[in-house]
């Protein structure tokens, strides 16, 4: 019986030099793709990013996110923003994105649980959400008053999951962005 190792990701991003969209368009060109390799577009951050796989020797996950271009200009391209690991689901992915900065560092990765889609065009998440619930039993205290307390449902507000839309390469093979208006 073998135990799992735990996943220990390093507590602040890295850059790596020389990498924007071009390059990676190159580099991604030469490799025999997986389904979820590529570039992305993230819109929650109005964030191009690429997933690539890791070699051995950078680091024990399967793939890396990095930022090519993003309107937020203090983080440089080819910073790592997040890893992806695969789970026992072939559609289901283990995701850590980095949650806090200082100023052009990426730190304090999260862990959720993200979706690719069945044609590879989509991989959603929903990040983890925290609530604190604190119940009193009043009956215990005040046993008169118990009487005049209510309890109304509230509906929790539905969110859309966050996530990334593959730009390249397109599922059709045309290798052109989706939603843009092409001038002829």
């Amino acid at each position: 019986m073998t135990t799992a190792q735990a996943v220990t990701l390093p507590e602040k991003s890295v850059v790596l030099p020389g990498i924007d969209e071009d390059s990676m368009r190159t580099r991604l060109g030469e490799s025999d793709l997986q389904p979820l390799e590529g570039i992305w577009h993230y819109p929650a951050e109005q964030m191009t990013l690429a997933i690539e796989k890791c070699s051995p020797a950078d680091h024990q996950m399967a793939y890396r996110l990095i930022m090519l271009e993003s309107r937020d200009t203090y983080l440089l391209p080819g910073t790592v923003i997040g890893y992806v690991e695969a789970s026992a689901v072939d559609d289901k992915y283990r995701l850590w994105l980095y949650t806090q900065r200082d100023r052009t560092t990426l730190l304090h990765p999260m862990e959720c649980v993200a979706t690719l889609s069945t044609d590879a065009t989509t991989l959603t998440f929903d990040p983890p959400k925290w609530r604190v619930k604190v119940r009193v039993n009043l009956a215990r205290f005040l046993p008169r008053l118990f009487r005049s307390v209510s309890i109304t449902p509230e509906k929790e507000k539905e969110t859309l999951p966050e996530g990334f839309r593959k730009i390249y390469p397109a599922a059709n093979g045309s290798n052109q962005v989706p939603n843009k208006i092409i001038y002829l």
